[in-house]
């Protein structure tokens, strides 16, 4: 039996299993990295052990210096969570060879299921249908070229070993193939320490589906339902919900036959899921298989009344699953919301620092699932997630104006976040008719206008009150005062001129404000404010207006910046080389994603500043372009 289990992860999924373990009489223990040393989860732990430096590679994916940790700690079995060590086999079989428990499948499943090729071949022969595709052995350039012209665009490339949508990228035109090639072989290599990558037929728009799984080693597995995950942004998922409005009983039950039968194919043990991609016709195909629990769990613990931790806990210890396949059936609807820091304003960059405020409002039928609070650091090294906002009710039109009630009185400043493209979809009346396939917001993106000017002056003119309050040295001040701001992607440059007590507002701006800090939220550090429940980034106290003519022109005349902190993958030109608009200059990793960084003009490359590997801070110079 268990009695002491250490949780190889941090964040939320490290709070929410430490809870689940000690709900079932175990002491949780965990790791940590040094940009994790204040993190909340460490609180959620007996006690944790430091494993090395913020970067993954030196830490959270060193499988030999966790397994060393649990046994330092006294542990008897590791939980991976999900991400990181969770789906490496060489991991499990690591762990158990150290004479502990792996809470999850057997290392064999992992090796079958973990390889999309490996999974796709096993589950056809048990009669599962899958996307037409390649996934065949031959893995030269020239014999993926050729299947790539088979298949025809649109095309998906997608790494065998990989999960997340890291190694994924899709090809609508043929000319660029070897680039996408390259591209996604580059990232699974880093990330999955495997380049091996399938082929396949890319649906124009199907639904994303997939059931959740779990079986015991004494012979039973059932499936808990379906849940929808189309609304996907570069294949990462935002919204997931269960049930699916897509799915009757009788193609539940169809699907659910096929999900088991995948998982039988390879053995499978503990709890795992298995995706599917719905087409427009009613067709379902196999995608793949994740082998470990997943982000979006929460929705089918409450819409089944099933502890998916405990479930494992469980079978890990060798009980038979008491649950029957007929005693499960939906009850109400969940609905997830992954809450992200990301920029909506400026092509979702990935976001890091400090959050000033964080305020997710608590109410029945409202879960939340976070691993920071306010005050915390968000580094750079890992994924943008911040939490997880799940609700329940008893139809999906009270799930939905649940989640609309908790997104638009959630509180965020210090950092920019996904919070806008949150409320948009859940009050986008596509999204509430369940039109939601995984074009949903390649559709609908244009018509929520993130990057766009929403505010009017009434609500710029709060800002700026907000700005003249933050210090009272402002009242210091006679004339000229600069005010300059940036809100739902515009800057606004004004100036205050002391007027008794209010201040008299030109430029960008007019009419008088008197300044007011009620209910507005500073950062110093990460010069921002929350003024009625939007984030504002404030610039001050410069002169506005020359500072954003000089870097217009800078940007304008070739000077190519870092637009975050992260590292350099790939170096695509040398000085001298003759480039076009949008040519491709440096490829750079930030918090688990690629970003393509392109030139801004045409010209020739006049300096190139960086290389490959080397880690850069936001706004350093990468390349610089002249005239050609």
């Amino acid at each position: 039996m268990i009695r002491r289990l250490l949780i190889a992860n941090r964040g939320e999924i490290a709070i929410r299993v430490a809870r689940g373990a000690r709900e079932f009489g175990i002491s949780p223990v965990g790791v940590y990295s040094d940009a994790d040393e204040h993190a909340l989860f460490r609180e959620a732990m007996d006690a944790s052990l430091r494993i090395g430096p913020g970067p993954a590679s030196e830490s959270y994916l060193d499988g030999e210096k966790i397994v060393a940790a649990a046994k330092t700690l006294g542990a008897d079995a590791i939980h991976p969570g999900y991400g990181f060590l969770s789906e490496r086999a060489a991991f499990a079989r690591l762990v158990v060879e150290s004479g502990l428990i792996f809470v999850g499948p057997t290392p064999d499943a992992i090796a079958a299921m973990g390889s999309k090729i490996d999974a796709k071949q096993r589950v056809r022969a048990s009669g599962v249908p899958v996307v037409p595709g390649y996934d065949g052995n031959d893995q030269s350039d020239r014999s993926l070229r050729a299947e790539a012209q088979r298949i025809g665009t649109p095309l998906l490339i997608k790494a065998s070993a990989g999960g997340g949508g890291r190694g994924m990228r899709v090809v609508d035109d043929l000319a660029r193939f070897d680039e996408a090639l390259a591209s996604a072989r580059r990232e699974a290599k880093g990330a999955f320490g495997d380049d091996t990558v399938l082929l396949e037929r890319y649906l124009h728009r199907p639904r994303h589906i997939e059931f959740q799984i779990l079986a015991d080693t004494h012979g039973t597995t059932l499936h808990l339902g379906e849940r929808e995950c189309s609304i996907q942004r570069r294949h990462q998922k935002v919204i997931e919900e269960a049930p699916s409005v897509a799915l009757d009983p009788a193609l539940r039950a169809r699907m659910g036959e096929a999900a088991v039968a995948a998982a039988r194919s390879v053995g499978y043990t503990n709890a795992g899921t298995v995706e599917f991609m719905l087409d427009e016709d009613g067709a379902f195909y196999f995608l793949e298989m994740n082998a470990r629990l997943q982000v979006e769990h929460p929705v089918t613990e409450l819409v089944y009344g099933v502890d998916l931790v405990h479930e494992q806990l469980r079978v890990a210890n060798g009980e038979p699953l008491r649950l029957a396949q007929e005693q499960l059936v939906p009850r109400g609807w969940a609905i997830e919301a992954r809450f992200n820091a990301e920029d909506p304003a400026h092509d979702f960059l990935p976001q890091s620092g400090t959050l000033a405020a964080f305020d997710v409002p608590r109410a029945p039928g409202v879960r939340l699932d976070s691993g920071f609070r306010a005050g915390d650091e968000v580094p750079v090294y890992y994924d943008s997630m911040l939490a997880k906002i799940i609700v329940w009710g008893a139809d999906r039109a009270a799930a939905i104006a649940r989640l609309d009630a908790t997104l638009r009185e959630t509180r965020v400043a210090g950092i920019a976040t996904n919070l806008p493209l949150l409320r948009a979809i859940v009050a986008d009346n596509a999204y509430r008719a369940g039109d939601t396939t995984t074009r949903y917001l390649d559709e609908r993106m244009p018509l929520f206008r993130l990057g766009e000017a929403h505010a009017d002056d009434a609500t710029k003119r709060r800002v700026a009150a907000a700005l003249l309050a933050r210090d009272g040295t402002w009242r210091l001040a006679e004339v000229g005062i600069p005010v300059a701001f940036r809100l739902d992607g515009a800057t606004v440059h004004a100036a205050a001129s002391a007027d008794g007590n209010r201040y008299r507002l030109s430029g960008d701006l007019s009419g008088t404000v008197e300044p007011d800090a009620r209910d507005a939220t500073y950062d110093a550090a990460g010069g921002t404010v929350l003024v009625d429940g939007r984030t504002v980034r404030w610039l001050l106290p410069g002169s506005p207006s020359a500072d954003a003519e000089q870097s217009a022109h800078a940007t304008g005349s070739g000077v190519v910046t870092a637009p975050m902190p992260g590292k350099i993958v790939s170096v695509n030109v040398e000085a001298g080389a003759s480039v076009e608009q949008r040519a491709l200059l440096v490829v750079l990793e930030a918090m688990k994603m690629e970003h393509r960084i392109e030139a801004p003009v045409a010209g020739t490359v006049k300096d190139v500043r960086v290389t490959p590997g080397q880690l850069v801070t936001a706004g350093a110079t990468l390349v610089t372009i002249g005239p050609a």
